[in-house]
């Protein structure tokens, strides 16, 4: 018996985005984990999975890689924009570290948030509510930064004024020679920000999905929001908004180079992000599976090794 058997006639029916192959998402998990770093032939050339094995080498490597981009533009004397996620989260007080040790500082910096909580119609949270991704920005990298932080006018956030912004901004940023990078986690459903893979129904093809640039009160697939409880609110699924505001394929597949992270063990051989990092690696870009096409782009995906699995069944 396996998974598509069961699910005809069950609760599950509809549940899933009506594009995904199981079947395919499952050949993609049945590999061994020493396989997950072969290269598959829609890789970009300059991209690299890199093995970590506990969070805390994932976060200083993370923000070591954040931290040499900073340096490398500041030193060409050229602009840097970084689209930033919150989440995960450890890689910024590395990326503060080794700034502060370099003393380099962020002036030529733009911050791009990727998204941000919301209601319906793109209302956020006040920047400074605990639970706001604009507040965890400015505790976890721009505050500690200090002296060598980037202006005030050069960090951007998510909200219904400013995100539909961001593609004019960027795209100035680029014709000035600036690099864009965007750094990211990896969604339980294979979103990037909250770009959701169940958006691909609207599109009649990928590439007409891929030129998106934003969405306003987003609606977030329960999966989502059940990862974020686990994850961000211990548990607490009513604390969790089931929209948000959030970045598009068509900032993100504009990066000239990327930064991902995957950290989604749980502790006692549980984890929840082993399906999504094999997809992305192994199933080949699809609009229904967003992730899916990092590995398009140049950059390294940092991921915990215990993550590659096996993916099978544990009773013990």
């Amino acid at each position: 018996m396996n998974f598509m058997q069961t699910v005809k006639g069950s609760m599950l029916e509809g549940f899933y985005p009506a594009g995904w192959d199981m079947e395919k998402i499952d050949r993609c998990c049945s590999n061994m984990p020493e396989t997950i770093g072969e290269r598959q032939s829609f890789w970009n050339d300059g991209f690299q999975p890199i093995s970590c094995q506990e969070v805390q080498e994932l976060d200083v490597k993370m923000g070591h890689e954040i931290a040499v981009h900073i340096r490398r533009s500041k030193q060409a004397g050229r602009k840097i924009a970084f689209i930033l996620p919150v989440g995960p989260m450890g890689m910024y007080k590395w990326a503060v570290y080794f700034l502060k040790e370099w003393q380099v500082d962020c002036a030529h910096v733009y911050g791009f948030n990727m998204d941000e909580w919301s209601d319906g119609e793109g209302n956020t949270l006040p920047s400074d509510h605990p639970g706001s991704f604009q507040n965890a920005m400015e505790q976890a990298f721009y505050g500690p930064l200090g002296e060598l932080t980037v202006p005030a006018n050069q960090r951007h956030f998510a909200t219904k004024a400013m995100l539909p912004t961001y593609a004019e901004k960027i795209s100035a940023l680029k014709a000035e020679g600036a690099e864009l990078i965007t750094v990211f986690g990896i969604g339980r459903m294979m979103h990037i920000a909250f770009w959701e893979p169940h958006f691909g129904a609207e599109f009649e093809n990928d590439a007409e999905w891929s030129q998106q640039s934003y969405r306003i009160g987003a609606q977030l697939h329960p999966l989502t929001i059940e990862q974020n409880a686990i994850t961000s609110f211990k548990s607490r699924t009513t604390l969790v908004p089931c929209r948000a505001n959030t970045i598009g394929p068509g900032l993100f597949l504009q990066s000239d180079y990327i930064i991902g992270g995957c950290d989604g063990a749980l502790g006692r051989g549980m984890q929840w992000q082993g399906l999504s990092l094999w997809t992305t690696l192994r199933h080949g870009p699809d609009r229904w599976l967003p992730s899916t096409y990092m590995p398009t782009l140049p950059g390294k995906l940092f991921y915990l090794q215990e993550l590659a699995g096996p993916l099978e069944a544990d009773m013990n």
